[in-house]
């Protein structure tokens, strides 16, 4: 029975280390350098061409290994993105705040690096301008490539583009795009 019991105890414990190598989870944050693009850039009857604007993103990471060379890592980010709007007479600021959703599929081409890539869905929650004129989607579809480094065994660093697939706009056809750089660690 002591046989047994101490048999069943080991594996357990061989499980539970096995599942904490599978797993890790985490916390990133850093800067985007969003932008927003489009054909028709106008905003009540007016053109614009815009510059980008640097902003931030944070969030929480979860990494799961698949096999060796293969990982998955959704996150849930804050994230910043929109643009400067200018013509000959005005600027603005056009500020929009999303809860991020990517499910990025990590290719780890040695121990330090990895190609990620993947969809990103987001929810608009706040837009900041400096005219009164609300009119982002409240729901965005992007495609995520990237670049990830392993810094130390739960430190890392991360480059991506995050590049807008539907419209940002109600009123005019522009897209998001952010070039973000962060930083994070797992634990």
């Amino acid at each position: 029975m002591k046989k047994t019991i101490l048999f069943t105890l080991l594996i357990i414990a061989i499980s539970v280390n096995t599942q904490a190598q599978l797993v890790k989870f985490g916390l990133k944050g850093g800067v985007n350098y969003a932008n927003q693009t489009g054909s028709a850039i106008t905003v009540n009857n007016t053109n614009y061409t815009t510059d980008a604007i640097t902003s931030y993103h944070a969030g929480l990471v979860v990494q799961v290994r698949l096999t060796e060379g293969l990982s998955l890592q959704p996150e849930l980010l804050y994230s910043t993105q929109g643009a400067t709007y200018k013509n000959a007479v005005e600027e603005f600021k056009n500020e929009l705040g999303y809860l991020s959703a990517p499910v990025l599929v990590k290719i780890n081409l040695n121990k330090t690096f990895s190609l990620d890539f993947g969809p990103q869905a987001s929810i608009l929650l706040s837009e900041r301008n400096n005219f009164v004129y609300n009119n982002a989607e409240t729901f965005e579809f992007a495609a995520v490539g990237g670049l990830g480094i392993n810094i130390t065994k739960n430190f890392f660093l991360q480059g991506r583009y995050v590049l807008g697939l539907t419209e940002a706009s109600k009123e005019a056809e522009v897209k998001n795009s952010a070039l973000q750089i962060s930083a994070g660690f797992t634990f």
